[in-house]
């Protein structure tokens, strides 16, 4: 058996470990990346990528032919997929093994005949779909992001098991693109989020015709005809053509021998310390397969923590504490920090919520965009545990709250920032000076103000 010995494998070419591989490689490391499926993982082939070009083309509305919607999914796919290629990888100075990887020992790894002994290894090897183990579903067919984005004739009526992100995206994609849909979520949707916020969303969904049961487990699922079914607890029964579970996300650690590496790991993946290392302190694990919040932007952030303790040996930690999502539907939903009920089971009565309504906003007025709202959550002495905005490029709005947060800034930091006019982000500064407009305003103000009258 040929052996390799390097400074650093990482196993999987997903978002993580391609920024891992990119960086080490970057850094002069003798770097062996190993991948035994597509480059680039989920968020290029099934996730991120092809979801957000098909909410782009579902903006434009109903469709004739939907295999030309396939064509621009798969076409910007093509178009991205040089930057996370093997060529590219191996022109950074990186081995790449297009194998599947096994440990045969805390200190080496198997794929496809080559011996690989490292250092350092990286676990990068993310998530699949969720299939809960709902009744009946292993007797019909069903699709996944896995699946999706390969169908080339629209839905008549799509059933959507799981109302999270991805079930409310496409939900409201499919159904701009002409088919009828259906969300079945046991809990209420996105559940994740503030209901305050989720709420606007709902109303949205609803308007465009997108039926919505939630609060309701699903009984069983079954064929109807040519389709399926799904029958829920409160004896209702739907019935459509074609079914997406969209229910979550499942680490993948298996069939990796990491038994043989002594690397600790469950139904909610790889346990990982702060510093992301593994119980076997020569691997690391980054991105889905920790069981944290699965997001790329996360797998960057873990990749950051890696390169700095695997290759310099500083004792970086990954810190959530300001960490953003964004929900892609129309209009966006964006969070950062601590939403209201957190921080309020927190501190209590020390919290304060300010908000600013889009409908108050010139920019959105001029946009035909009012709908949705910026809300801050913020503590003692006006600092920024939290903010949400659910409104038109609330994803891009909330850049601004991250660096707040993160920087444990408080409302008066935004609340004297000049910023151009007519914007949106300008809601969020009239947000954080709502905070001083009890005092401003108040009798003791106007005391001052006559008191000063006096000297002229």
């Amino acid at each position: 058996m040929r052996e390799i010995r390097c400074d650093l494998c990482v196993i999987g070419a997903g978002s993580g470990g391609l920024s891992v591989a990119a960086g080490a490689a970057q850094m002069g490391a003798d770097t062996v990346l190993i991948e035994r499926g597509a480059m680039g993982g989920d968020c290029l082939n099934t996730g991120c990528v092809p979801s957000k070009t098909l909410l782009a083309a579902a903006k434009r509305g109903p469709v004739s032919d939907f295999a030309e919607v396939h064509a621009r999914v798969h076409g910007v796919i093509a178009a991205i997929a040089p930057h996370d290629s093997q060529e590219r990888f191996e022109g950074l100075g990186a081995r790449v093994l297009r194998e599947n990887a096994r440990f045969v020992g805390p200190d080496a790894v198997e794929a496809g005949g080559v011996l690989v002994r490292a250092r350092r290894f990286v676990l990068a090897t993310g998530s699949r779909a969720a299939v809960p183990p709902v009744p009946g579903l292993d007797a019909v067919p069903f699709l996944t992001n896995e699946t999706l984005f390969e169908q080339t004739a629209l839905p008549a009526h799509l059933l959507v098991l799981g109302g999270g992100p991805i079930g409310v995206e496409m939900a409201q994609a499919f159904r701009r693109l002409g088919a009828r849909v259906t969300v079945v979520e046991k809990a209420a949707l996105l559940p994740k989020d503030d209901p305050e916020l989720v709420e606007v969303v709902r109303r949205r969904l609803e308007a465009e015709g997108v039926d919505i049961v939630e609060g309701v487990g699903v009984a069983r699922v079954e064929r109807a005809g040519d389709g399926v079914a799904v029958a829920v607890e409160d004896g209702r029964r739907v019935e459509g053509s074609d079914l997406l579970v969209a229910a979550g996300r499942v680490p993948n650690v298996e069939g990796m021998g990491l038994e043989a590496a002594g690397i600790a790991f469950g139904n909610r993946g790889v346990e990982v310390d702060a510093r992301l290392r593994t119980t076997n302190r020569r691997v690391f694990a980054v991105g889905d397969v920790t069981g944290g919040p699965a997001f790329t932007h996360v797998a960057g952030q873990h990749a950051s923590v890696v390169i700095r303790n695997a290759l310099f040996r500083l004792p970086a930690k990954v810190d959530y504490g300001a960490l953003p999502w964004v929900t892609y539907t129309d209009p966006e939903l964006a969070q950062v920090g601590m939403t209201e009920a957190a921080a309020r089971e927190r501190f209590g009565d020390a919290v304060r919520v300010l908000r600013a309504p889009f409908a108050e906003n010139d920019r959105a007025r001029t946009e035909g965009e009012t709908e949705g709202l910026v809300k801050l959550v913020v503590g003692r002495r006006g600092r920024v545990l939290g903010a949400g905005i659910v409104g038109a490029n609330a994803g891009e709005q909330i850049a601004l709250w991250c660096l707040v947060v993160a920087k444990r800034m408080s409302v008066g930091d935004v609340a004297g920032l000049p910023l151009p006019y007519p914007t949106l982000s300008e809601a969020g500064k009239r947000a954080a000076g709502s905070f001083y407009t009890p005092t401003l305003f108040g009798e003791r103000t106007r005391r001052l103000v006559r008191f000063l009258r006096w000297f002229g």
